[in-house]
């Protein structure tokens, strides 16, 4: 069901400073997102399942529910005047709820369609037309029978649920139809995708912003490097990116946007082919990881940029004004063997240009994103040194 924004504008009053801003979901991205909304004087409520959550720590109010409680959707519908997300497995059924008494952006139908990634390449290639950019051959598994009619072509590939599954997991490499069988067991038969292997040169991700009333901002291209699945660092301008590929890209996730009716911050993710072609890969409907540097090297961060939109105030600026590079930071970095220690935060801190983010995690895990590092230069080749720095600083291999 998709939100009739016409009706709500004429009831609602439009989001301003004092104003309560809601929030699905109490990761990191949710925290950053009560940073920047609290900047702007606005007063932030969280919906979240753990009590011990990031978001929940800066918060205004934290209602712990799970996000498909009915009361706790009530409430939070009630208490603020707009709601988004944080992430985008936030049950579309709950963001349908609260656009009864609230406005919500993303809404339900486009957070839908980045849950499915069958109906993502669908809309992928509806979008082609005009976009000139199609996402990678692939073939729906729904069945074992379905392994049968499997092309040749499509092998080597990579099966990935249909739902569910980030930062590499739900996924597994196959060169052959017993190999594809083998991994759809694995996925205990839930619906899948195979996706055909492509010859990668890299891979960017493009952020975008839209207002209610049609207005789009894109930012700069963002070139990833992924290790395990997860990022791993962003540099922007990324040194491969040439500008006929950031055209096409931005061309892109512009016509995207404007294809979802889409109100708010989204992230597009793109391959690059070795002969230069461009593939969209797949959409998250909130801020993304690979847009942190925004915060510390653009006018307006993407977070800032979310508040503007759901409160239906005009687009800031995505100008960047200085060249980063930006680091993740994973809890591996705490461990010294099995030992437990805080890394050297004061020598990442005392390289120019450092801006050290760390998201009130207690528990380091091997794996599990604890903050990131952006570093601002007046060249992209002094970001890339001082970045190289703290990475030897940290014991991470380059």
């Amino acid at each position: 069901m998709s939100q009739d924004r016409s009706s709500l504008v004429s009831f609602l009053p439009k989001a301003s400073p004092a104003t309560w801003l809601g929030m699905m979901g109490g990761g990191q991205l949710g925290r950053m997102f009560v940073h920047a909304a609290q900047a702007m004087g606005f007063k932030v409520a969280v919906l979240e399942p753990s009590a011990d959550c990031p978001a929940g720590h800066a918060a205004d109010h934290l209602l712990v529910a799970p996000y498909t409680d009915a009361a706790a959707l009530a409430e939070l519908g009630e208490q603020c005047v707009a709601v988004t997300t944080e992430f985008e497995n936030v049950p579309a059924q709950s963001l349908a709820a609260l656009a009864v008494q609230a406005f919500v952006a993303p809404a339900a139908h486009c957070v839908s369609i980045a849950q499915d990634r069958l109906a993502e390449k669908r809309f992928f290639t509806d979008c082609a037309a005009q976009s000139g950019v199609m996402p990678a051959p692939h073939q729906a598994i729904l069945s074992a029978a379905d392994i049968d009619t499997v092309p040749a072509s499509l092998l080597p590939g990579i099966v990935k649920t249909v739902r569910m599954g980030y930062d590499g997991k739900g996924q597994i490499r196959v060169h052959s139809h017993d190999d594809v069988r083998a991994a759809f067991a694995t996925m205990q038969g839930v619906p899948c995708v195979l996706e055909k292997m492509l010859p990668l040169a890299h891979e960017v991700s493009v952020l975008a912003a839209r207002g209610a009333n049609g207005q789009a901002v894109v930012y700069p291209i963002a070139e990833n490097v992924h290790r395990d699945g997860i990022l791993f660092s962003t540099t922007v301008p990324g040194p491969n990116v040439t500008s006929a590929c950031a055209a096409s890209a931005q061309a892109a996730a512009l016509e995207i946007i404007a294809r979802l009716d889409y109100v708010g911050v989204l992230c597009i993710e793109f391959f690059v082919l070795h002969d230069g072609a461009l593939v969209v890969n797949e959409m998250a409907p909130r801020p993304h990881n690979s847009g942190h540097y925004t915060i510390d090297a653009c006018v307006t961060s993407q977070f800032a940029q979310q508040v503007r939109a759901m409160a239906r105030l005009p687009l800031g600026d995505a100008r960047q004004h200085s060249p980063a590079v930006m680091l993740n930071i994973l809890g591996d970095l705490w461990y010294d063997g099995d030992t437990l220690r805080e890394p050297a935060w004061d020598q990442v801190l005392a390289l120019p240009g450092a801006n050290l983010h760390l998201y009130g995690k207690d528990t380091p895990r091997r794996g599990r994103k604890m903050g990131h590092v952006t570093f601002v230069a007046a060249t992209i080749e002094e970001a890339q040194k001082n970045f190289e720095a703290a990475c030897k600083v940290l014991g991470i291999a380059l």
